[in-house]
């Protein structure tokens, strides 16, 4: 794989499925991002306060907490108002991107999410 055309940005991905998130950070890797997966809601908010990434990939269908209230969390944390929120999901109906919408989200993909639709998506980001 080379490198993308996209600009390199701090990139926080959140899955349950560790190795799902964890292939996607090494992808996002390869092509010159700068990344940190964690597997949980608590994590998530713990980790986005620390890392202050430019985008969170975030799954919606996390046990506990699920991404729509992760994402309201986040938007709600002081000085992170500009982060990227992208939902990276198997809920795909428009009653899904809705709902991610309203939780505020910025963008919304399904799974399985290709590689250039991902790039264009992170590129889009302003840097942080």
């Amino acid at each position: 794989m080379t490198q993308s055309q996209t600009p390199h940005r701090r990139v926080l991905i959140v899955d349950d499925n560790e190795d799902a998130a964890n292939s996607l950070a090494m992808i996002l890797k390869l092509s010159g991002h700068e990344t940190a997966s964690v597997y949980t809601a608590a994590d998530a908010l713990e980790r986005v306060a620390a890392f202050r990434p430019d985008v969170v990939l975030l799954d919606i269908g996390l046990p506990g907490m699920d991404g729509y209230e992760v994402a309201q969390k986040i938007r709600e944390l002081p000085g992170l108002r500009d982060i990227r929120l992208v939902a990276v999901t198997g809920y795909g109906r428009s009653d899904d991107r809705l709902r991610a919408r309203e939780a505020g989200f910025d963008d919304h993909l399904t799974k399985p999410v290709e590689f250039a639709v991902l790039d264009r998506t992170i590129a889009g980001v302003r840097p942080g």
